[in-house]
């Protein structure tokens, strides 16, 4: 039988560069590529927009959750993120979603619900997959796992960049670090699925690495694991 191809993980604190990298190196190796946060960030949204009042989503059991009816439909090199049969992408990413999908994610009916929607993804391998517990929770039997991680400052940096597509003030980017500092506590304080380099994982730090570069990087670390 054809081997199956592998499975790669890219775990990592916010800004660390996961899924523009996750998304260059699937395209590089021609395998599909898979935004675990999109999925988090689609039931943020959904919750948001369902009436339910914020202080009563810890409380919902994952039945309850099962009604939005979010999935993961292939789409050539990634997979696309429906809400019932609506295509979601810019909707992922307003202030409104970025400012509670961290608490969200960090909720056990949450995490259990989509664990299967994440884990059918890499049924027939193929995937990179990025996050912060892929390799630790979702796909510990993943044959390459990467832990990307970079100075604070640098990942502000980043996001301010990405988000409002300029560089930050000096004080901007005092504001964004400490954003991101407090991120980085919940994701790793949380007591499901805490933010942990998985046991395995190869760690590369980004900080003075150019975005081409530690694509290179973790291309170099698959074709080394996997051609054992």
């Amino acid at each position: 039988m054809k081997k199956r191809p592998p499975i790669i993980t890219l775990d990592g604190p916010a800004g660390s560069g996961k899924s523009t990298t996750a998304r260059a190196v699937a395209r590089r190796l021609g395998f599909r590529h898979l935004d675990s946060g999109a999925l988090y960030r689609a039931l943020t949204f959904a919750l948001l927009n369902s009436g339910i009042k914020e202080e009563e989503w810890p409380d919902l059991p994952k039945e309850k959750l099962d009604r939005f009816h979010i999935w993961l439909r292939p789409a050539g090199p990634r997979f696309e993120v429906l809400l019932g049969e609506r295509v979601l992408n810019d909707e992922l990413r307003t202030p409104e979603v970025t400012a509670r999908v961290s608490p969200l994610s960090a909720l056990p009916a949450v995490r259990e619900w989509l664990l299967e929607a994440q884990r059918q993804a890499g049924r027939e391998g193929g995937l990179v997959a990025d996050g912060r517990d892929m390799g630790t929770v979702v796909f510990p039997e993943a044959e390459v796992k990467i832990y990307l991680t970079a100075d604070l400052k640098e990942r502000a940096f980043r996001r301010f960049l990405e988000r409002d597509e300029r560089e930050p003030s000096v004080p901007e980017l005092d504001v964004e670090s400490e954003k991101i500092r407090e991120r980085d506590e919940r994701d790793s304080n949380r007591v499901v699925a805490p933010l942990r380099k998985a046991p395995g994982a190869i760690e590369v730090d980004t900080s003075f690495l150019s975005f081409q570069a530690q694509v290179e990087v973790i291309i170099d670390h698959v074709k080394t694991l996997t051609e054992r």
